[in-house]
């Protein structure tokens, strides 16, 4: 139901705000008065305003208590205390309640028209903001396809696609959605195209202009951390999309100040490639030359990932010169109890503790096979939605929470994201062929 446009002005000398009620009534907004409380609550229940602006010192009953009692009849109300009081206490009271607003007398009338249009009519004024924006950007963006990027320039296009996706998802405009998930939809071609011609002399020349790969995420980012502070939390949340690490910015950055670098994974980006070559700094065949018992004899996919701490270990000591104390957990539903009873004293201890998190790859490959996932998370927005809420809960943020108290830098990344296929492909082959969905090795039928 939309509100009417009307103001319920509640204030002991109301009437010598008559200047304000014209103004307001100018700008096309009906304004009632309450001298007390009992007669705003009484006016509220007889019918329904779009906001409330309130004193704080009235006779009788505080303009405090009445936020209360406001909110008890219509949750929903904005409500803006407009008084006298400049005192701090008043004000963290009002903030501790959740008024919407808090303005010191005198107030000029322009100051509280301002204020209630970005209450009442904030949502709608942004959201036709960004739609014009995107159009306007769009076009540059699509204008930008064919053009011969750099990989640095392929880096600012992906992050700012993923911030578009979010923001458009988040304003409800599935127009916009559909064509910004086209352009992706071309991208992505064109980047693969990219990768085909590129990575091969990325591979021959790692001393030349190529991006941080996997393999360097210990070197470039881990150790100057480490050897500036001391010790480290390092996680590794499997499988994390961009477009989900957006969400999960906006509660991670109350906790520490957010500085972001990107990688480009190795290929296979498949976790016992990537996630290896993170924790080794190795590629997957000199993982295999140095350390054929543990990969080359690997009976399943599980088990390639089986010794990330030791190749951790093994990649910090060479890079800093000495041995480093390397605590290193991988992180089920099971065992989250456990980890936040021993993090404590691993980070009060020198040296790295990683952590790598399991929960949004299996619920990402979880989604075909579970008809109850798919249904909740069937597109990138649910998805974006499931995995924030379950990080408001996880040992990820428990994890991140305790580094804070403690003043522990965090290191956090993902080995590889994921992509909604739309169009799926059916792959014929033996028993013994690899249930990883992003590549098959076996024998055909």
């Amino acid at each position: 139901m939309v509100r009417p446009k009307t103001i319920l002005w509640v204030d002991d000398e109301v009437d010598g705000l008559a200047a304000h009620r014209r103004f307001l009534e100018d700008q096309g907004f009906t304004v009632a008065a309450a001298a007390h409380g009992d007669d705003a609550l009484a006016l509220l229940r007889r019918q329904p305003y779009s906001i409330v602006l309130l004193d704080e010192q009235m006779p009788g009953r505080r303009g405090l208590e009445l936020i209360v009692e406001i909110r008890a009849l219509d949750p929903a109300m904005p409500v803006v205390m407009v008084t006298q009081s400049e005192d701090e206490g008043t004000l963290r009271e009002a903030i501790g309640i959740e008024v919407d607003d808090y303005l010191v007398k005198p107030v000029q009338p322009r100051q509280i028209l301002s204020v209630i249009t970005r209450l009442l009519e904030g949502d709608r004024i942004r959201q036709q903001r960004l739609a014009r924006d995107f159009v306007t950007r769009f076009r540059e963006l699509e204008g930008r396809r064919g053009a011969n990027l750099a990989w640095r320039e392929w880096i600012e296009f992906v992050v700012e696609l993923a911030r578009w996706e979010v923001r458009l998802s988040a304003s409800n405009e599935p127009g916009l959605s559909d064509a910004l998930r086209t352009l992706q939809r071309s991208l992505r071609k064109d980047f693969a195209e990219y990768i085909a011609r590129h990575y091969p002399r990325w591979l021959a020349g790692p001393e030349g202009d190529r991006p941080p790969l996997s393999v360097d995420v210990g070197a470039e980012f881990l150790v100057p951390v480490l050897q500036s502070k001391g010790r480290l939390l390092f996680v590794v949340v499997d499988c994390l999309r961009l477009d989900q690490w957006e969400v999960l910015r906006e509660l991670v950055s109350p906790l520490f100040d957010v500085e972001e670098s990107y990688y480009y994974s190795i290929v296979p980006t498949a976790t016992p490639f990537a996630r290896n070559a993170i924790f080794s700094g190795l590629f997957p065949m000199e993982i295999a030359a140095r350390h054929p018992e543990w990969w080359g004899q690997a009976s399943d996919e599980e088990s390639l990932n089986a010794h990330e701490g030791e190749l951790l270990a093994e990649q910090l000591q060479e890079l800093v010169g000495r041995p480093v104390a390397v605590r290193y957990e991988k992180v089920f539903s099971s065992g989250e109890g456990d980890l936040m009873r021993r993090l404590p004293a691993h980070l009060a201890q020198d040296g790295v503790t990683a952590l790598v998190f399991n929960f949004v790859d299996q619920l990402t490959h979880g989604r075909s096979e579970s008809a109850i996932l798919y249904e909740v998370a069937r597109d990138e927005a649910a998805l974006r939605s499931l995995t924030r809420t379950w990080f408001e809960r996880s040992p990820v943020l428990a994890a991140l929470q305790e580094a804070e108290r403690r003043g522990v830098t965090v290191l956090l990344t993902t080995d590889h994201g994921s992509i909604h296929c739309e169009t799926p492909a059916t792959v014929y082959a033996k028993r013994d062929a690899t249930a990883n969905l992003r590549y098959k090795f076996g024998e055909r039928t």
